[in-house]
C-alpha cells in the first residue's frame, strides 16, 4: 500500500509544480544525496521556482542559476546535474564535504557560463566533457583534489576568460593543439591562467604563447616545470603578471622578456636559472621583481634597476650580485622593500639624501658591506638589516641594524572599543557594536596584490562591493594571518541593524566574495553558526511538500496525503531518534555527560560495541603499541579502511583531560601532516580515540633499530619539512592557534610513503597569540623541553620550535636527546667546527644517513637546528621561517619540496603480495600489499598495507 501512496503522491507533486520536470528531478536528486548542516530553511515547498528556494533562480520555469556557497554540504555531485540543460551559473564553492569525481554529465550543461567549484573536495580526473561547455566564461576548479592531466578539451572553450585550477594534484605537461586535438594554446581570449600549486611537469611549451593571445595573468608557481623559459613568452605583450617561481626552470632568461612593457610583476625565484641577469630596462610599469635563489653568474649590481620608476619591491636574494649598490636605487620614489641578502655586495651602504619616503625595509644580510653612511640619520620606520656583514663584526658594535628583531606583523584594523564588553561569542565591529561576524580567510594570489599600508583601501573596496550588492554589512576588519606561500588575512564581516546574518545573506556574501573578478585573492569562509530566526528549527521538507500539495490539490487526495503525512512524521520521529543516538551530547549514561565531553567539529561517535567489533574484542593480535595513556589497537571498518584505536587505561590519572584535549583539538584541525581523528567512543566509562591508520610506525623506531625502514638524507630532509609544515599549520592556521607541547620522535608517525604526520595532542594548548605567552604547568618530555619554558612556566609557540630543533638533531645523529648522560644539544654545539666539511660532525652523524657526497645542504640544516635550540626564545625562528628555510634548502640542493618522500625510488619498485602470521598455534596466510625497493644489492621493505 505504502509504495502506491508514494508513487501517487510523487505524480501529484509533479503535476502541480511550476518547475520543469527534469529540473525538479535534478534538484530532488541533489537534495537526497547531500547531507548538510545548513540547508536553506525555505527548501520545503514542492516548487523550487514558484517557492523561490534560496540559491535557486529560474526563468520561465527553468532553473538557470544554482548558488549554494559555504553551506557545509557533504556528499557527491549527482549525475542528475546534467538534466539542468538551461543552467547558466553553477556555484558550489567552499563546500569541503563535496567529494568524489566531477560527473561526466557536467558536459550536458551546454548553456553554462559560470562554473565555480573552488574550495570543495572533488577528486579524480577533470572530465574531458568539460570541453563541451562552449559558453563557459569562468571556470574555477581551484583548491580541490583533482588529479591526472589537464584535459586538452578545455582548448575548445573559445569564450573562456578565467581558467583557475590552482592548488590541486594535477600532473603532466600542458596540452597543446595538434591537428584535430585541441590544446590550451587555442584559448586566445582567456585572460587568466592560474595553474599554481600543482604537480605539472615538463617544459613550458613554446607553442602555448602567441601574439594573438590576450593573457593578463600567467601564474605557474610551485609546480615541477623544467627546461627553459620559452622566448615566445615575450610575444604576449598584454601580460601584467608572470609568476614562475618555485619550479625547476633552467637556462638563460630569454632576452625578449623585456618586450613585456605592460608587466607589473615578475616572479622567477627558486628555480635553476643561469647565465647573466636579464636586462629589464624599459619595463617601466614593473612594481614587484623577484629573481631570488637562482644560479645566475656573478655580476655587478645592474644599473638598469634604477630606471624602473614604479618599482616598489626588489627581491634578489642569492643571485650572485657583487659590487656596490648605487644610491640612485633608493631615489626611486615608490620603492618600499629592498631584499638583497646572501650576495657579495660590498663597499658602503649609501641611501643618499633623497631616498624614497615610502622606504620600509633594506635587507642586506650575509653580504660584505663595510660601512653604513647614514646610520645615525635613518628614521626608525625603515628597517635596516646588515647582520653578517663586516660592518657588524667590529668589536663593541651594538647598532639596531646588526641584530635580527622579530618580524613585525600588521595590526588588526578593528578599532579599540573601551569601557564595554560583548557577550560570549560576539565581537566588536569597527563601530564598536557587538555582533557575530561572518569570518574567513583572504589569500592573495601574489605578494604584491596586497600592500601593508593599504588595509583601508582594501576595506573600502570590500564595503563598496557589499553596498553595490545591497548587503546588510556594517563594517569589515582585517588581521594578518600568515605569509607563505600566499599572503593570508583573516576577514571579519559585521552585520548591520542586528547582531547576526541570516542564511540568505550569508549565501550572497560568500558568493560575492567567491566570484570577484578583481583577481586579487581567494576567499575561504569559516562555518557560520549564529544564523537568525530565518534558519532555526527547519521542518521536514517532506512534510512541507505534503502540506503544500494538500492546499493545492483539494480534498480528493486528503486521505492519501494524511497517510503519506503520517508516514513522513513517523520517518521524522525515527530520524530524530537516530540522530539523538549518534549525538555525542545526548546519549549514554548521565555520568558521561560531563564538562569533559569534547566540543566537536565533525568527529564521529563510535559505540563501544562497534569498537570491540572492529578490533576483534581488543585482541592481542591487534595490539600495535602502548604508552602512558593506554594501548593502541589496529582495527578495520566495514568498508575495509584500516584504523588505529587508542584506548585509555582505567588507572590513567590524566586520561580524562588528555581525552578531551585530543578530541577537541584534532576535530578542528585538518592538515596532511597531522594525524586525522576519525572519531571517538565515550561510554561505559571508556575513553577511546579512533585515528587514521599510519602504516610505518613512529619516527623514533625508524631512526632507531629498524631494519625495515631506512632513511637516507633526502628522506630525512623531507620528513623534517613535513613536521615543520604541520607545526606551522597549528601555530598560524588553526583557529585558535595551538601549541603542541610534546614534539618528539615518538609522536611523529610515518605513512605508507614515509610522509610524516604529527600525532598525540594530549598535552596541547589552545592559545591567544595576541598575548606574549601562556602561563601553565610545565609538561612535555625531558630532552625536548624548552629550557625557558621549564624555568619560567611561560609557554609560547617558540617552545615547539625548540623541541623541533632537538628533533632535527636527532634526525642527523639517530641519538636520543639524552643518552648516557649526554644532552644532544650540548654534544652538537661542542663538536661543531665550521671550518671543516660537515662542520666536523662526521663521528656523531648517523652512519646509515648516506655517503658524505650525498649530504647536500647538511651545513644549512645544522645551522637551522642550532637556531631552533637557542636558549632565548627571541633568538629562535618561527615555524613559518623554518618551513621556508627547509624548502629553500631543498631547492638549492636540486630537490623538490613537494614530491612524496618515497618517489625518488620509483624506478626500482617491485610490488609484492605475501604474508604469514601465527595465531593460537596455527599458521595463517594473509594478503598484504607492499613495495620492495632494490637499491644496490640491498632490498629495503618500504611499506606494508594489510588488506
Amino acid at each position: 500500500m505504502l509504495p502506491l501512496v508514494l508513487i501517487a503522491l510523487n505524480y501529484f507533486l509533479f503535476t502541480i509544480a511550476q518547475t520543469y520536470n527534469e529540473d525538479l528531478t535534478a534538484l530532488v536528486s541533489l537534495t537526497k544525496t547531500w547531507q548538510w548542516q545548513n540547508k536553506p530553511s525555505n527548501w520545503e515547498g514542492p516548487d523550487p521556482c514558484d517557492d523561490g528556494w534560496d540559491g535557486i533562480k529560474c526563468s520561465k520555469s527553468r532553473v538557470t542559476s544554482i548558488i549554494l556557497t559555504g553551506l557545509d554540504i557533504k556528499g557527491q555531485l549527482s549525475e542528475q546535474i546534467g538534466l539542468l540543460s538551461e543552467l547558466q551559473i553553477l556555484d558550489l564553492s567552499h563546500n569541503k564535504g563535496l567529494t568524489g569525481p566531477l560527473p561526466n554529465s557536467i558536459g550536458n550543461l551546454t548553456k553554462l557560463s559560470n562554473l565555480f567549484l573552488d574550495g570543495c573536495g572533488f577528486n579524480g580526473r577533470i572530465p574531458d566533457e568539460i570541453g563541451y561547455l562552449k559558453e563557459l566564461v569562468f571556470l574555477a576548479l581551484n583548491s580541490n583534489n583533482f588529479s591526472g592531466r589537464i584535459p586538452a578539451s578545455i582548448g575548445n572553450l573559445s569564450k573562456l576568460n578565467w581558467l583557475d585550477i590552482t592548488d590541486n594534484q594535477l600532473e603532466g605537461p600542458i596540452p597543446i593543439s595538434n591537428g584535430s586535438t585541441p590544446g590550451l594554446d587555442m584559448l586566445l581570449n582567456t585572460k587568466h591562467f592560474h595553474f599554481g600549486k600543482n604537480k605539472l611537469s615538463g617544459p613550458i611549451p613554446a607553442q602555448l604563447f602567441s601574439t594573438e593571445m590576450t593573457l593578463i595573468h600567467l601564474l605557474f608557481e610551485y609546480n615541477e616545470f623544467d627546461g627553459n623559459i620559452p622566448s615566445t613568452l615575450g610575444l604576449v605583450q598584454s601580460l601584467e603578471v608572470v609568476s614562475l617561481d618555485g619550479n625547476l626552470l633552467s637556462g638563460h632568461v630569454p632576452l625578449n622578456i623585456s618586450n613585456l612593457t605592460n608587466l607589473n610583476e615578475l616572479y622567477l625565484s627558486n628555480n635553476k636559472l643561469s647565465g647573466s641577469l636579464p636586462n629589464l630596462q624599459g619595463m617601466n610599469l614593473l612594481i614587484y621583481l623577484d629573481m631570488s635563489n637562482n644560479s645566475f653568474v656573478e655580476s655587478d649590481f645592474p644599473g638598469w634597476i634604477s630606471t624602473l620608476d614604479n618599482l616598489s619591491t626588489l627581491k634578489m636574494e642569492n643571485t650572485g650580485l657583487q659590487g656596490q649598490i648605487p644610491d640612485s636605487l633608493f631615489n626611486l620614489s615608490k620603492l618600499k622593500n629592498v631584499i638583497l641578502k646572501d650576495n657579495r655586495i660590498n663597499g658602503s651602504l649609501d641611501i643618499g639624501d633623497t631616498y624614497s619616503k615610502q622606504l620600509q625595509v633594506i635587507d642586506l644580510q650575509n653580504n660584505r658591506i663595510e660601512n653604513f653612511k647614514q646610520h645615525d640619520m635613518v628614521p626608525s620606520s625603515i628597517k635596516i638589516k646588515l647582520v653578517h656583514n663586516p660592518v657588524c663584526e667590529e668589536s663593541g658594535v651594538a647598532r639596531s641594524y646588526c641584530s635580527n628583531p622579530e618580524p613585525s606583523v600588521p595590526p588588526t584594523t578593528t578599532k579599540n572599543c573601551e569601557y564595554a564588553a560583548c557577550s560570549s561569542g560576539q565581537v566588536f565591529s569597527a563601530h564598536c557594536k557587538c555582533s557575530y561576524p561572518y569570518t574567513g580567510t583572504l589569500r592573495f594570489r601574489t605578494p604584491s596584490f596586497f600592500d601593508w599600508g593599504n588595509e583601508t583601501s582594501l576595506q573600502e573596496r570590500l564595503m563598496h562591493i557589499f553596498q553595490y550588492c545591497n548587503l546588510p554589512v556594517d563594517s569589515v576588519s582585517l588581521s594578518h594571518r600568515d605569509n607563505y606561500p600566499y599572503l593570508g588575512f583573516t576577514l571579519q564581516i559585521f552585520p548591520s541593524n542586528r547582531d547576526y546574518f541570516n542564511q540568505p545573506e550569508i549565501l550572497r556574501i560568500c558568493s560575492a566574495l567567491s566570484n570577484l573578478t578583481m583577481d586579487a585573492f581567494y576567499f575561504y569562509p569559516d562555518e557560520y553558526q549564529h544564523y537568525g530566526e530565518s534558519t532555526e528549527s527547519s521542518k521536514s521538507s517532506d512534510v512541507g511538500i505534503i502540506i503544500r500539495a494538500a492546499v493545492g490539490g483539494g480534498s480528493a487526495l486528503l486521505v492519501l496525503l494524511l497517510i503519506a503525512g503520517g508516514y513522513a512524521l513517523w520517518l521524522k520521529k525515527n530520524a530524530a531518534k537516530a540522530i539523538q543516538q549518534s549525538c555525542p551530547f545526548g546519549s549514554g549514561d548521565s555520568r558521561d555527560r560531563s564538562s569533559s565531553i569534547p566540543q566537536l567539529k565533525g568527529a564521529r561517535r563510535f559505540s563501544f560495541e562497534e569498537v570491540k567489533k572492529y578490533t576483534n574484542n581488543f585482541s592481542q593480535d591487534n595490539d600495535i603499541g602502548s604508552g602512558g595513556y593506554g594501548k593502541v589497537y589496529r582495527g578495520i571498518l566495514p568498508n575495509g579502511q584500516l584504523i588505529a584505536i587508542k584506548r585509555a587505561q582505567k588507572e590513567s590519572m590524566q586520561g580524562g583531560f588528555q581525552f578531551k584535549a585530543e578530541v577537541e583539538l584534532l576535530s578542528r584541525v585538518h592538515h596532511k601532516n597531522l594525524v586525522s581523528l576519525l572519531g571517538f567512543c565515550f561510554e561505559r566509562g571508556e575513553q577511546i580515540l579512533v585515528y587514521e591508520y599510519i602504516s610505518n610506525g613512529t619516527l623514533k623506531d625508524a631512526i632507531g633499530k629498524s631494519v625495515i625502514i631506512r632513511l637516507d638524507w633526502t628522506r630525512r630532509l623531507k620528513i623534517a619539512l613535513d613536521i615543520a609544515r604541520g607545526l606551522d599549520y597549528l601555530h598560524q592556521h588553526a583557529n585558535p592557534p595551538i601549541i603542541h607541547r610534546d614534539i618528539k620522535s615518538g609522536n611523529i608517525l610515518l605513512d605508507q610513503r614515509l610522509n610524516a604526520k604529527v600525532a598525540d595532542f594530549g598535552l596541547s594548548k589552545m592559545v591567544d597569540f595576541e598575548k606574549d605567552h601562556v602561563t601553565t604547568e610545565v609538561k612535555g618530555t625531558m630532552g625536548y623541553l624548552d629550557p625557558e619554558y621549564y624555568t619560567s612556566e611561560q609557554l609560547t609557540e617558540k617552545s615547539d620550535v625548540y623541541s623541533y630543533g632537538v628533533l632535527m638533531l636527532e634526525l642527523i645523529t639517530a641519538k636520543r636527546p639524552i643518552e648516557r648522560g649526554n644532552y644532544i644539544v650540548k654534544v652538537v654545539r661542542k663538536e661543531i667546527d665550521k671550518t671543516k666539511d660537515l662542520y666536523g660532525l662526521e663521528k656523531i652523524v648517523d652512519p646509515t644517513i648516506g655517503a658524505r657526497s650525498t649530504l647536500k645542504g647538511f651545513e644549512m640544516f645544522v645551522d637551522l637546528a642550532i637556531k631552533c635550540v637557542e636558549d632565548s626564545r627571541a633568538d629562535r625562528p618561527t615555524m613559518n621561517d623554518v618551513v621556508k628555510e627547509i624548502e629553500n634548502l631543498l631547492f638549492s640542493a636540486g630537490l623538490n619540496s613537494n614530491e612524496s618522500t618515497s618517489s625518488s625510488y620509483d624506478e626500482n619498485k617491485i610490488y609484492i603480495t605475501f604474508g604469514i602470521y601465527k595465531r593460537r598455534g596455527f599458521l595463517f596466510a594473509r594478503l598484504v600489499t607492499g613495495v620492495l625497493v632494490i637499491r644496490g644489492s640491498e632490498p629495503w621493505l618500504i611499506s606494508l598495507d594489510p588488506g
